[in-house]
């Protein structure tokens, strides 16, 4: 049985069962996105399927999942399709999690070269059970789809490794990914509530240990917006993240998965988004993602790219 079979709340997140029902509240126009019905994004689904792999896009209920998919782009979770998290915005099943599929990897590395995508991201659910947290599969998959599809750039978003020996971070950066993401979330005032099993700073130390690690290596994170924060604890978190070097922001709206998540505190509005690209964008990050529907993987190819190019010119290599 996968997630997708899980069809009550209670079941998908028996660590939600016990919480009050949060009222869903009517999304705005500018969140509206149209189902998905393209040829295109039903070849994606079907090779995806043949593969016998998962995608965050539909385990994670993402709103741009028809457009995305219509372009031959989609983002594989990798280590299953069950969490050992319970982060309360997230729709992620929580459970116990099944041993890993040592051929996963190579079936990510073929399907990323019969999608001829010139840009893959590769997530995971936390693996807390595993000593490394799953960082050697990372590896893994990474190096399958260097052999597979070798001109594909490759993106990761990884758990925080929080549990694990620093060895675990070295290992993921050593496999060489073009890029390091690792998402913040949300201000570090709504932890305790909104992401109960980590630890803001500890995440952040992530991402300034991956660009030690490798100074080559652009890094990445992200948080949402309309879970409660204020703009400073936003400015905050942007100041931190530039301080740990990190290159590349998306701030993307909430969306309240089902009654049993974190409710939306509110719809922040289009001119909001475009105040915060410019303040980010003031403080140095070298590339902006802030729109109602921005999520961490969404345009990402086009974004690293920009990111890529803008780089290069700036050391005259173009």
């Amino acid at each position: 049985m996968t997630s997708r079979d899980l069809s009550l709340p209670e079941e998908r997140h028996p660590e939600k069962a016990h919480r009050p029902d949060n009222p869903q509240p009517k999304k705005p126009d500018w969140i509206r996105v149209k189902a998905p019905t393209s040829e295109g994004y039903k070849k994606t689904r079907d090779i995806l399927r043949d593969k016998k792999l998962v995608t965050v896009c539909e385990e994670a209920g993402c709103p741009n999942v028809g457009e995305c998919w219509s372009q031959g782009h989609a983002t594989m979770m990798i280590m299953g399709d069950i969490c050992t998290r319970g982060c309360t915005f997230c729709n992620i099943a929580t459970g116990k999690p099944r041993p890993l599929d040592l051929f996963e990897p190579g079936r990510v590395g073929h399907a990323v070269a019969e999608l001829g995508l010139n840009h893959v991201v590769v997530t995971s659910v936390d693996r807390d059970d595993l000593e490394d947290g799953g960082a050697e599969h990372f590896a893994m998959t990474i190096r399958a789809i260097r052999h597979r599809a070798p001109d594909t750039t490759i993106e990761i978003l990884t758990p925080d490794f929080l549990k694990c020996p620093d060895s675990a971070l070295e290992t993921v950066v050593a496999a060489r990914p073009d890029v390091f993401n690792h998402n913040l979330e949300t201000v570090p005032g709504l932890y305790p509530e909104v992401r109960p099993g980590a630890r803001y700073f500890a995440s952040l130390r992530l991402l300034q240990r991956a660009k030690e690690l490798d100074a080559g290596l652009f890094t990445k994170s992200g948080i949402m917006v309309g879970l409660g924060e204020d703009r400073q604890a936003v400015l905050q978190v942007m100041d931190d993240l530039r301080a740990a070097d990190v290159d590349f922001l998306t701030i993307g709206q909430y969306l309240q998965p089902t009654p049993k998540h974190h409710r939306v505190d509110r719809f922040v509005t289009p001119d909001e988004f475009k105040s915060y690209e410019a303040a980010a964008y003031a403080k140095g990050f070298a590339m902006v993602s802030a729109t109602p529907l921005t999520r961490s993987s969404y345009h990402a190819g086009d974004d690293f790219a920009r990111l890529r190019a803008a780089r290069q010119a700036k050391l005259g290599l173009i």
